[in-house]
């Protein structure tokens, strides 16, 4: 049975030309950077290049970009380590209500510390509003963390006009990249972002890797002690073949950006349209027109959001949802909760993320059977209009 993926949010396939370039440093040029000799030597050469090719996606310099284990680390220690350096300064902390775990529980962690942190509410879109940010700041507040667009909804938020406001109140301003990158412009100087965090995975690189990069100047302690890596930023042995993987993949996805995101945006248009009109009683989330161009997230009300993903599954359909049963967790989603979702149809949500490999035929093959799914969860249903 073919597989249909589109649950390219959580995670991508790695690119042909990526797992090619990282086999070298698994066998032949395997040594630590740290290291004199000569195999050392080359393996260091492969990091540092590694670090301009993503320094040039970004628009950043090279001495700007530390090397993490992923998105959540580099999130831990763009909040945690700011939070401490400036410590002296204040105690408080601006974020928002929609922002992904790797943020929020941070900033839960720091709270106990005794730091005092503010959750902005969000629009019915999942927008922040700038003059939310702009009244939360005090004269104690030393980071603003933002995300670029949401996991979940796909929304767009408004770094560019947050930044002007931080650099106007000199407050660090964070923004988790993690989605974001590979499909929007995510030049650093533009945004005007101190701190700014992607992860290889999430556009077709290696797991286990990504970025931090942080401003010159940003004062932040780290996260990770030991050796003296990364400018003494964050110990531990590089992972080079992810390294080099990562370099690649961030040279690919600026390379291929407008060919993928024209591909993208056709694609979720045309499901997005599918559903909509094909299937009564549903709902996109998120902002109709300033989001990711590879997601779609619907309501579908009075069906269970596991019930759907497990039938879409049986015929080879892999896609996501917000029901509590298949995230982990024993609570509905907290970006749906905060854009005003009622608890009962935030189980039904699904998340649909198309990326490079995906096809017309895919789109048609699941416009084609999710009515059907869900006309017979319906019938079954318990609740609402199945009854």
């Amino acid at each position: 049975m073919k597989k249909i993926y589109l649950d390219y949010a959580a995670t991508t396939p790695m690119h042909p030309a990526v797992s090619k370039v990282m086999q070298r440093y698994f066998s032949e040029d395997f040594g630590n950077p740290l290291s004199l000799h000569s195999i050392g030597q080359e393996a260091r050469n492969a990091v540092e290049q590694a670090r301009s090719e993503v320094a040039n996606a970004l628009g950043a310099n090279p001495e700007e970009i530390i090397f993490t284990s992923g998105g959540t680390e580099s999130d831990n220690f763009a909040i945690k380590g700011v939070a401490h350096a400036m410590k002296n300064k204040g105690y408080h902390i601006i974020t928002s209500k929609i922002e992904h775990h790797a943020v929020l529980e941070p900033c839960h962690f720091l709270q106990k510390s005794g730091f005092n942190v503010t959750f902005l509410p969000v629009d019915k879109y999942g927008m922040v509003d700038p003059d939310d940010v702009k009244k939360a700041i005090t004269d104690k507040t030393i980071l603003i963390s933002i995300m670029h667009a949401n996991n979940e909804i796909g929304t767009i938020e408004p770094i560019e006009e947050i930044s002007k406001i931080c650099r106007d109140k000199e407050v660090y301003l964070h923004t988790d990249a993690v989605q974001s990158f590979g499909s929007l412009d995510t030049n650093v100087n533009k945004l005007g972002v101190d701190l700014l965090s992607i992860s290889a995975h999430k556009f077709y690189g290696p797991k286990g890797v990504g970025i931090l990069y942080i401003r010159k100047g940003t004062r932040i302690l780290p996260l990770i002690h030991g050796g003296a890596q990364e400018w003494n930023k964050r110990a531990s042995t590089h992972n080079v073949p992810g390294i080099v993987g990562l370099g690649k993949a961030a040279q690919l996805a600026i390379k291929e950006k407008d060919e993928r995101v024209k591909h993208y945006s056709h694609l979720r248009d045309k499901l997005i349209k599918l559903i909509l009109d094909n299937i009564a009683d549903t709902k996109l989330n998120g902002h109709p027109e300033k989001r990711l161009p590879n997601n779609c997230h619907i309501i579908v009300k009075y069906v269970e959001g596991e019930s759907m993903l497990l039938k879409l599954d049986a015929i080879g359909i892999e896609v996501a949802t917000g029901s509590a049963c298949s995230s982990g967790s024993l609570e509905p989603s907290h970006v749906l909760l905060s854009i005003g979702i009622s608890p009962e149809d935030t189980h039904g949500s699904l998340r649909l993320t198309v990326g490079r490999l995906t096809t017309e035929q895919d789109i048609d093959y699941v416009g084609e059977h999710l009515p059907e799914i869900v006309d017979d969860l319906r019938r079954m249903s318990p609740i609402g209009k199945g009854n």
